[in-house]
């Protein structure tokens, strides 16, 4: 026994995983689940036949190892061929196959689980396999070659992320016809050369159209070093905590940068669905983009066990996208995937890789849940593409300018699709962001805009949890709170780990003069958006300490979003005036209110009140104390 308190020993490793599992669940969750279970039967009754031991099965994946290579082949091929003849007495659409994949690999065991590169390499092929296929390893192949009745093809050499140098791979051939055979093994030492020239190119290629990506993602791929809790910027929450990382474009096309990021933020919402589990925002998990950080570092300062990070390729008409989920606190990978599809696919990938990820970290949704996984979305790329050009242009530094350029784009998109719910929803919210910046030509006019549009989105996709949550701010700035709380919590219900959704809630609450109700609010949305900080949450935070008498954490909240988003920011010196009046503090009152005519020489009391979006009996008392402290 080693100091770590695990062995090493050289083992046969099977590793096997349903195919389209999470397609399965979408259309018959009750029947996938009886289907998953008797096959999982299968498996294990076939290990035990050939003196394996399961050593894992989470979800949809089965894990086993053996003394001997010999008895881990044989008992793939048992295991596809009863699988096979089960699945004849099923319809086509409801049939389930595995890949299996075989390696001969060194492991380190602690206690019943093993772990390391073995492990890993098994994983690997096993998603080179065909369905219903058996891919091995060389070091597996150089056993059974002359001791088995199969035939082999030779599929070339693979990488495999942590191990050093390619693996050998070799598809398993059952048929009677190959019985003997190795196909491709000669061949391969032929066109050494060649391979060499293309590999060569396509080096170069690389090298000119995604350098950066590449060594970013590189940078992901070294081995995982675990999280340390007591390290750990915030407690981990009761419940799985997931952080989902930018997905890092290798193709180094601008329009793949878009694709990237709509699949991060697509598992992101798809994973917030769920109550049982809890995921960081978008905002907080962009700010890693383009960075070659840890896996460590991502799980100790958002304060989460688990981490998905991806790539996406394109080539041509294709795209390969890999998906991986770690566990922070102990390095281990719980899957990972290779997904080859059309372009015009992708917009379904995410749906299929959030529920792999409620699989793995066994999170089990209700039926109506899992419908909520999805929402409908829009199967027009060009309209898509549009929609997410739209939101990095609104995401960015804010003026008009750039705000009525999303518009267009927006607009566009609707155009390309008239069903395209979330479209409308971020159309919405831009009329409401023109009126922020004081920069609508008819704010009666644009106001009855964004109601239009937010109720156009929710009637087209009731389910979407965003459409709700937008649809609360126009209904604040009528001062329809009713309406707006109303929405808002629509949005929450609909997506219990969104942090927007909150964001929502808490406005509509603080705006209709509940603060103390939101202060609740805005601190889960601060939870699970942590870095940067939600600013506006903070900010609102800080208005409703102030507006039921807590002074003191209201300044030092003030101060915290200064010191992030640095002095010019107008809007904390004018509440911290109020505050210090409140106080009785009226020396630091008037500093502050020095500060506000610093910033904004013209300011008016009148028309910063008059614009807030906050009951009547608040608006008197920021009056008096703004015009107490010197401010006209």
């Amino acid at each position: 026994m080693t100091e770590q308190g695990f062995k090493r020993k050289l083992t046969a490793i099977l590793s096997a995983d349903a195919v389209g599992y999470s397609r399965l669940m979408g259309e018959d969750e009750e029947s996938t689940i009886h289907t998953l279970t008797e096959y999982r039967k299968i498996i294990s009754d076939q290990v035990k036949q050939h003196e394996g031991r399961v050593v894992d099965a989470p979800g949809d994946n089965v894990l086993a190892e053996f003394a001997s290579v010999v008895e881990a082949l044989k008992c793939a091929v048992d295991i596809q061929k009863e699988i096979a003849e089960q699945n004849e007495s099923l319809p086509e659409n409801r049939q389930m196959e595995f890949r299996i994949g075989v390696n001969l690999g060194d492991v380190a065991e602690e206690g019943d689980r093993i772990y390391g590169d073995g492990v890993n390499v098994a994983a690997r092929i096993e998603n080179l396999a065909d369905p219903g296929g058996i891919c091995i390893s060389r070091s597996a192949y150089d056993q059974v070659r002359k001791r088995l009745s199969l035939g082999y093809e030779y599929l070339g050499e693979h990488s495999v992320k942590n191990i050093d140098g390619p693996v050998r791979v070799y598809r398993v051939l059952t048929a009677p016809e190959y019985v003997g055979r190795v196909i491709g093994e000669k061949t391969a030492a032929g066109k050494k050369w060649r391979r060499l020239a293309y590999a060569a190119v396509a080096c170069l290629i690389v090298v000119a159209g995604g350098l950066i990506a590449w060594n970013i993602y590189l940078q992901k791929s070294r081995r995982v070093e675990p999280a340390d809790t007591e390290k750990m910027a915030f407690p981990l929450p009761d419940k799985p905590s997931i952080a989902v990382l930018p997905f890092t474009n290798l193709s180094g096309e601008k329009e793949m940068e878009y694709f990237c990021d709509g699949l991060s933020e697509g598992i992101i919402n798809g994973l917030s669905k769920s109550e049982h589990i809890f995921v960081i925002a978008r905002n907080s998990t962009f700010t890693y983009k383009g960075k070659a950080v840890q896996v460590k570092q991502v799980a100790e300062e958002m304060g989460v066990r688990y981490v998905i990070e991806g790539s996406i390729q394109r080539e041509s008409s294709r795209v390969r996208v890999t998906a991986q989920l770690i566990d922070a606190l102990t390095g281990h990978h719980l899957f990972s995937e290779r997904y080859d599809r059309e372009l015009k696919d992708i917009l379904n990938l995410q749906d299929e890789i959030t529920l792999k990820v409620l699989t793995a970290i066994q999170v089990k949704l209700t039926v109506g849940e899992g419908a909520h996984v999805s929402e409908k979305g829009t199967r027009n790329l060009d309209a898509y593409l549009k929609v997410l050009e739209a939101r990095e242009l609104k995401a960015g530094a804010m003026n008009k300018e750039r705000v009525e350029k999303a518009m267009k784009l927006l607009e566009e998109a609707i155009t390309l699709d008239p069903e395209y719910a979330y479209a409308y929803s971020i159309l919405s919210t831009a009329y409401i962001d023109l009126l922020g910046l004081g920069a609508s030509a008819s704010p009666r006019e644009d106001l009855r805009r964004a109601i239009e549009l937010g109720q156009k989105a929710v009637a087209l996709d009731e389910s979407n949890s965003s459409a709700h949550a937008n649809l609360a701010f126009p209904f604040i700035f009528l001062k329809k709170f009713d309406k707006a709380i109303e929405e808002a919590e629509k949005g929450v219900s609909l997506s219990p780990g969104s942090a927007a959704a909150y964001f929502a809630l808490g406005t509509a609450l603080y705006s209709s003069g509940r603060p103390q109700e939101a202060i609740p609010i805005f601190e889960k949305c601060l939870r699970l958006s942590p870095v940067p900080i939600h600013s506006q949450a903070l900010g609102f935070l800080a208005n409703a300490y102030v507006s039921i008498g807590r002074y003191e954490e209201g300044i030092a909240t003030y101060k915290k979003v200064l010191q992030i988003y640095g002095p010019d920011n107008l809007v904390p010196h004018l509440w911290m005036v109020i505050a210090y009046m409140a106080l009785g503090r009226e020396n630091e009152a008037r500093a502050e209110a020095a500060e506000v005519l610093r910033i904004e020489p013209k300011f008016s009391v009148e028309q910063w009140v008059k614009n807030m979006p906050v009951s009547a009996d608040t608006r008197d008392r920021l009056t008096k104390g703004l015009l107490k402290a010197g401010l006209k």
